[in-house]
């Protein structure tokens, strides 16, 4: 087996890997997942294509009753798969908001809309007709491009797909440098990028292998020589097919990587929350249940759960401040002061010393009054009140009950 070879079946499973991934989002998920079945549909086509071109598929299909089959399902679903990708640029960019004029790159989604699916009709019937009419099949083949070279037939059977295959990498390309531009989300801005190069690397190859065709036609190549143009036009495909695999998957798996970092959160800031909200039964929807089971609540999404999480936390320490006098926040940064003496860790043991103190003293029956000093922080956004929270819950979880009731009774002895 040559390195090509092995490149062929390590892009097919890749690309086999893309779809199975985002399969059940496109069949099965939200209203906005459903529209990106046509992407879906373009890997699994792309995948099928790509297996029919790995050595064990082609070489078997080749030889069987139907010369050359590999070829014919190879192009019958890589066109089903351009249809699909064209389908999903219409459903993306061919939509604008009703008032004013409209954007260039809608105008051009709208042709194509208008074009695509009639070209990919008429492509399937002419590559029908003309593989069974005038390609010669009478010996079965292993690599097509080389082995036909000089036949007129073989020629204009393959620039027939080579043109719509060129003009939709194209358009591809043409989309997705636009929309390259105008993100501002840094995974999205890459993913794109790196399907935009793919398109421009799929635009030189059939002009390339089109080229190398019709001139074999006129002039004959050697036999070394058309091999390696077909090796080397075959491995540029390989870097195509990689390329846009991992441009799709980025934006996804940075979806995905966010999940990830969700969950995590969840996990860590269960035990905080969960003490916080027993202390205060009557703030959550619902009593606070083991972390299986709030992880397994599949009816509220993860960044809402977390979200709300945080408010919980927040409400709790507010109510936290009229159970304590002031002088604890003292006591509380003292303590954390004499057990560390980084800033970003010093802030977080001090919360996490004056909440636990506070529950303690709420425990044991301290009178409701007016409420005490405390430093709330504030973040931006969510992303960094979670980070804080979370560094909160572990230095929480690490403090033991003795060093607790000393920082209490600190507090308690400072305000007497």
């Amino acid at each position: 087996m040559t390195a090509l070879d092995l490149a062929g079946y390590l892009v097919a499973g890749l690309m086999t890997a893309v779809a199975l991934w985002r399969m059940p989002a496109a069949l099965w998920g939200d209203e906005e997942d459903k529209r990106r079945r046509a992407l879906w549909g373009c890997y699994a086509g792309f995948a099928i294509a790509l297996w029919t071109k790995t050595r064990v598929v082609r070489i078997n299909l080749n030889n069987s009753p139907v010369v050359d089959l590999a070829v014919l399902i190879k192009h019958y679903t890589a066109t089903i798969a351009i249809l699909a990708i064209l389908s999903y640029i219409v459903a993306i960019y061919g939509h604008f908001p009703k008032d004013g004029a409209i954007p260039r790159h809608v105008r051009f989604a709208r042709l194509i809309q208008r074009v695509a699916t009639k070209a990919s009709v008429v492509t399937l019937i002419l590559l029908t007709v003309l593989f069974f009419t005038v390609v010669d099949r009478s010996v079965p083949t292993d690599r097509f491009v080389a082995e036909h070279a000089g036949q007129w037939g073989a020629t204009l059977y393959m620039s027939v797909f080579y043109v719509y295959l060129g003009a939709a990498s194209a358009v591809c390309a043409y989309q997705w440098a636009l929309a390259t531009v105008d993100t501002r989300s840094r995974h999205l801005r890459t993913g794109l990028g790196m399907m935009t190069f793919a398109m421009f690397i799929g635009v030189v190859y059939t002009l390339s292998r089109t080229s190398f065709l019709w001139i074999s036609v006129v002039d004959q190549p050697g036999e070394s020589f058309a091999l390696t143009f077909d090796k080397a036009t075959e491995a540029a495909q390989v870097v195509l097919f990689t390329f846009f695999a991992l441009g799709a998957s980025i934006p996804a798996f940075s979806k995905g990587w966010r999940r990830v970092r969700l969950w995590r959160a969840q996990v860590n800031l269960h035990p905080l929350w969960r003490e916080l909200m027993t202390a205060f039964p009557d703030q959550p929807f619902a009593p606070p249940a083991s972390l299986v089971r709030e992880l397994t609540r599949f009816d509220t999404p993860a960044d809402l759960r977390v979200d709300r999480w945080a408010a919980d936390i927040a409400d709790a320490v507010e109510k936290l401040r009229h159970y304590v006098p002031d002088s604890l926040l003292t006591a509380a940064n003292e303590a954390a002061a004499v057990e560390g003496t980084d800033p970003g860790r010093t802030g977080s043991l001090a919360d996490a010393y004056w909440i636990k103190a506070a529950l303690v003293a709420k425990a044991e029956g301290a009178p409701a009054g007016k409420a005490a000093a405390f430093e709330t922080k504030h973040a931006t956004d969510q992303d960094g009140e979670v980070a804080w929270l979370v560094r909160v819950a572990a230095a929480y979880k690490a403090i033991p009950e003795q060093r607790t009731r000393v920082v209490l009774r600190s507090g308690l002895e400072r305000s007497a």
